[in-house]
């Protein structure tokens, strides 16, 4: 990757051997490798034991969980905020978990509406809550810096499964303690 780093560089017209570019390559190369850490984890071996029997039949949500991607389109950064709600059905998640599943699949190149409902589907599995809701709001630099260059859009996603999908008054009271009425 370093290597590629530096064609890159030379390819910009730039010259790797400049003193403030001399350790880019290397530098970029280790920025990127913690930007996709994703493809390396699975959600299922971070639970650790963090499934708990609970008789819990009311709605639990973590909501700004912060998050940062990259877009597989143009490699360039996305970041924002995800939700979370779910009714339990027999267990509960660590709530710092949740946060690591969105890590998990944030860190990977990604498409927002792909990225919602990844962590959805995965939580949804690991748990089989009565339902789920997850909500992402993410900026996405490819449309801030270059294209459209629209600095204030933001994109805004959803996935709901089971009670979340199936009930709108789940789903409005979810969206209401979140603040996206």
């Amino acid at each position: 990757m370093k290597e590629l780093f530096e064609k890159l560089i030379k390819e910009l017209g730039e010259d790797p051997s400049r003193e403030g570019l001399i350790k880019t390559p290397e530098r970029a190369q280790e920025a990127y490798k913690f930007l996709t850490s994703g493809y390396g984890k699975d959600p299922k071996q971070i639970l650790n034991g963090s499934l708990y029997e609970e008789n819990i039949k009311d709605m639990i949500i973590v909501k700004d969980i912060e998050f940062y991607s990259l877009c597989e389109h143009h490699m360039l950064p996305f970041y924002g905020k995800c939700h979370i709600g779910y009714i339990p059905s027999k267990q509960v998640i660590g709530l710092s978990k949740m946060a690591r599943i969105v890590d998990i699949f944030a860190r990977r190149l990604q498409l927002q509406e792909r990225l919602c409902s990844e962590i959805a589907h995965t939580i949804d599995e690991l748990l089989e809550p009565v339902g789920i809701g997850v909500v992402m709001e993410g900026y996405h630099l490819c449309m801030m810096m270059r294209g459209v260059e629209k600095q204030n859009s933001k994109t805004v996603t959803s996935c709901m499964l089971g009670s979340f999908r199936e009930s709108p008054k789940t789903r409005m009271e979810f969206l209401n303690l979140i603040g996206n009425k």
